[in-house]
């Protein structure tokens, strides 16, 4: 199996300014061949440039410009072109879906911040210093990194990135190695049902509560937003130092309740994977969820709207965002796949409105967002745990009906 592994590198000041110029030199490369596949699809000929033509032009653009381009690994130039490749294919697959296309852009010096190294000892090198006691990673034209190694690497290292978050560096590894050992069997399934109110509820009639990081720290981040809206807008290179330290602030904010969010990701999914054999979960829609209600045009007054619930939405939208659901399913799952655990999607359609004991759906068996109680039998329970209940049932149908 492949694990990914991520550090804190801690470069000197000379080595910092040639990761900088590193992912400088790349983001330029990535917006000229960009715009090599613009011009020659505007030409009149209709020219289709592809990965494969730009690659076989990198060796001359090296030699042109040995100052910038040519300081730099081959392969992790190879790398970048084939992210915009990536994304080209991205783009043509969602317009034969009939998907809204997203056309690849530009990218500026502040939103380039990875490079790739598609194989370990290929213009990189991970620790480079096997002798020292001291971590370090080397790469083309930085030199010997040392990296803050809290954990050890286990398996042979693939990939190496180097990427770069606010004002501090990370190198993230991929490494391939063999599958552990499953977990011990419990004998226990469960289900689990999302929500906002509370973050998790299980079919045991157990809670999680919601964190909302970002709710906690909605003042912190409204006074360094409006600190930074006082300064014009202008390239990175053009900030005063007031303005950049108000740039930093907002990213330190940021990234402080991402890493809350995914901390608390972590451990509910590993409290999961570690007491239950079987997970099972709603297969949410999250995007489609927190979509903006569409505008409603007031056929008495062109022109005009009438009112559509944006407002109330939008605090929806909000939260839905700030509990992280996605980024803990896909943990979950990882998770569970190194335990030897199976985690159930199930359709999420009236879950929450299907009593337990008798199995009658209506709407108004859920009178409010906690309580249920079944206007058939009367049954009455927690309306998060009735949905995790009828999604542990949904589950269990589904596995017997698929084994594996």
């Amino acid at each position: 199996m492949i694990r990914a592994y991520k550090f804190l590198l801690r470069p000197t000041i000379r080595q910092e300014q040639a990761l900088v110029e590193m992912l400088r030199d790349h983001c330029s490369l990535y917006n000229g061949a960009l715009q090599e596949r613009r011009d020659a699809w505007r030409h009149a000929s209709k020219t289709t440039v592809r990965y494969r033509m730009q690659s076989a032009q990198l060796k001359e653009i090296r030699a042109f410009d040995a100052e910038r381009q040519g300081r730099w690994s081959f392969s992790s130039q190879q790398a970048t072109l084939r992210r915009l490749d990536k994304a080209f294919a991205a783009f043509f697959r969602r317009v034969k879906t009939g998907d809204t296309p997203g056309y690849p852009r530009f990218r500026g010096a502040s939103w380039f911040d990875t490079v790739d190294f598609p194989r370990d000892g290929d213009g990189c090198r991970w620790d480079s210093t096997p002798h020292d006691p001291v971590t370090r990673v080397r790469l083309q034209g930085v030199g010997h990194v040392r990296v803050n190694q809290h954990r050890q690497v286990v398996g042979k290292v693939k990939t190496v990135s180097v990427k770069r978050e606010g004002r501090k560096w990370f190198v993230l590894l991929s490494a391939e190695q063999d599958l552990p050992e499953p977990l011990p069997a419990t004998g226990s399934v469960v289900g689990i049902d999302l929500g906002i109110a509370n973050f998790l509820a299980d079919s045991n009639g157990d809670f999680v509560p919601s964190p909302r990081h970002g709710r906690r720290a909605a003042e912190k981040l409204q006074a360094a937003q409006r600190a930074l809206s006082r300064f014009p807008r202008c390239k990175a290179k053009d900030r005063t130092a007031n303005h950049q330290r108000a740039v930093d602030k907002v990213a330190q904010l940021h990234g402080k309740v991402r890493r809350q969010r995914l901390d608390h990701a972590h451990k509910t999914a590993l409290g999961l994977v570690r007491a239950h054999d079987v997970i099972a979960h709603e297969d949410l829609k999250i995007r489609n969820m927190s979509k903006a209600p569409a505008p409603k045009p007031d056929p008495d007054q062109p022109g005009t709207f009438l009112p559509n619930g944006a407002t109330a939405k939008a605090g929806l939208n909000t939260s839905i965002h700030d509990a992280g659901w996605g980024v803990f399913l896909t943990i979950l799952h990882a998770k569970a796949e190194s335990a030897g655990r199976e985690v159930i999607a199930v359709n999420p359609r009236n879950t929450s409105r299907t009593c337990p004991q008798c199995g009658h759906t209506a709407k108004e068996n859920r009178p409010t967002q906690e309580k249920f109680h079944c206007v058939t039998c009367g049954h009455t329970a927690h309306a998060d745990t009735v949905g995790a209940t009828n999604v542990l049932r949904a589950g269990l149908v589904r596995r017997h009906a698929n084994p594996a």
